[in-house]
C-alpha cells in the first residue's frame, strides 16, 4: 500500500544533501564512515528540522481557516523562531509562549521572533511547566473573543500532523543512501520534543529503509522518548487511517543531557569548535552538539560495530548558538 500524503506548502529547500565527513571520519570514525544529512540547509530563517514539519502544519492551518499560529518552547526555541517566520511569510499572526527569564537584550532566536513580528510572552520555567496547557488555552480563547481562529501547535510541532515532515524526509534519505552506495546504516538525531525521531523512525519503516534510527535525548530520559514516539505514531495512525502498517521501535542514546536542557558542558563547546575547524560544519549547544557528542561516545563504546556507515541528521540551531557564542572560543 502506498503512502498517501496530506497537502503541504513548499517552504523548505529540499532535498538537502547527504555529505561525507572525510576528516571527521579519520579523527573520530574508528573504522566507520561518518555522514551528515544537512537539514541545517533547509533554508535561512526557516532553517533546520522544524520547517519540514511546518510545511504540513501550515497547509492544515490554511485549509482550516486559521489566521493565527500559537506555539511554545524555550527562549531560544528553533521551532518558535521558524513558526514566527512561517506565519510572516503566509500573512498570519504568530503568538509565542516562551520559557525562561527575560534577557537584558534580545539575542539569537528570541531576537528573530521579535523581528518577525510575533507576539511574545515569556514565563518563568516553573510557571511554564506547571501551567502550559492553561496558558495555551487562555491565548486560544482570547483570539476567539477577538473573532479570530488560532491553531495551537504543540512543542516542536511534534504530533501526528508534524510527523509527516520526517516521514517525507525518510523517503528523501532513501534516495541519498542509494546515491552514496550505502546499503545499511545507523542514523542519529537529536531528540527534544520527539517529533523528528518519531517521523524518521516511522518513515524508515514505511519506506523500508536499511536504517536503524537513534535519538540522543537532550532533555528528559530514555523512557520518556520511547513513550513519546509511541504516542506520536499512535496520533498519526488515528488522524490518518488507511495508511500502510509499519512496526516502530524507538531507540534512545541516553546519558548526554548534561546538567539540563539548554545547558552544555565544556566538552560540548569544545566539540562544536573542533568540528567547525575540521569540517566547516557548525553545531549548536542545545541539540546537535549534544547529539553529535553522544554519537561519538557511543562509537567509542562499540555501539555501532555491526555497520560501516553512520548518518547524523543535522537539525539546525545556529541562531541558538549565537546566544552562547562566548562559550565556544
Amino acid at each position: 500500500m502506498a503512502i498517501t500524503y496530506p497537502r503541504r506548502v513548499d517552504l523548505a529547500c529540499t532535498p538537502t544533501p547527504l555529505q561525507y565527513l572525510p576528516r571527521a571520519t579519520v579523527a573520530w570514525g574508528g573504522g566507520h564512515r561518518l555522514w551528515v544529512k544537512r537539514d541545517d540547509l533547509t533554508g535561512s530563517l526557516l532553517s533546520g528540522n522544524k520547517v519540514r514539519k511546518l510545511e504540513f502544519i501550515l497547509a492544515h492551518a490554511q485549509d482550516g481557516g486559521y489566521d493565527t499560529l500559537v506555539t511554545c518552547g524555550g527562549l531560544q526555541s528553533n521551532h518558535c523562531r521558524a513558526t514566527a517566520f512561517v506565519a510572516a511569510q503566509a500573512g498570519l499572526k504568530a503568538h509565542l509562549l516562551l520559557r525562561g527569564e527575560p534577557p537584558a537584550a534580545p539575542d539569537g532566536n528570541y531576537f528573530l521572533d521579535l523581528l518577525a513580528g510575533a507576539e511574545v510572552e515569556i514565563h518563568p520555567p516553573q510557571r511554564y511547566f506547571r501551567e502550559l496547557q492553561a496558558l495555551l488555552a487562555r491565548v486560544e480563547a482570547d483570539y476567539v473573543a477577538q473573532g479570530r481562529r488560532a491553531l495551537v501547535i504543540p512543542t516542536g510541532g511534534s504530533d501526528g500532523l508534524g510527523l509527516w515532515g520526517y516521514i517525507a524526509a525518510a523517503g528523501e534519505l532513501g534516495d541519498d543512501l542509494q546515491s552514496a552506495g550505502i546499503d545499511g546504516a545507523h542514523l542519529v538525531c537529536a531528540t527534544g520534543s520527539g517529533g523528528t525521531q518519531a517521523g524518521l523512525t516511522l518513515g524508515a519503516a514505511l519506506h523500508e529503509l536499511p536504517l536503524t534510527v537513534w535519538g540522543v535525548n537532550v532533555c528528559d530520559d530514555e523512557q520518556y522518548f520511547i513513550d513519546k514516539v509511541a504516542d506520536d505514531v499512535s496520533d498519526w495512525r488515528k488522524r490518518y487511517p488507511g495508511q500502510p502498517d509499519a512496526t516502530v521501535v524507538a531507540r534512545v542514546l541516553d546519558g548526554y543531557v548534561g546538567s539540563g536542557y539548554g545547558e552544555a558542558g565544556r566538552e560540548i563547546f569544545d566539540l562544536i569548535r573542533d568540528l567547525a575547524r575540521l569540517e566547516g560544519l557548525v553545531l549548536d549547544p542545545v541539540y546537535t552538539g549534544k547529539a553529535f557528542y553522544g554519537m561519538l561516545r557511543e562509537l567509542e563504546r562499540g555501539r555501532f560495530a555491526d555497520c560501516r556507515d553512520i548518518v547524523f541528521v543535522h537539525t539546525g540551531g545556529i541562531f541558538g548558538l549565537m546566544a552562547q557564542r562566548n562559550s565556544c572560543l
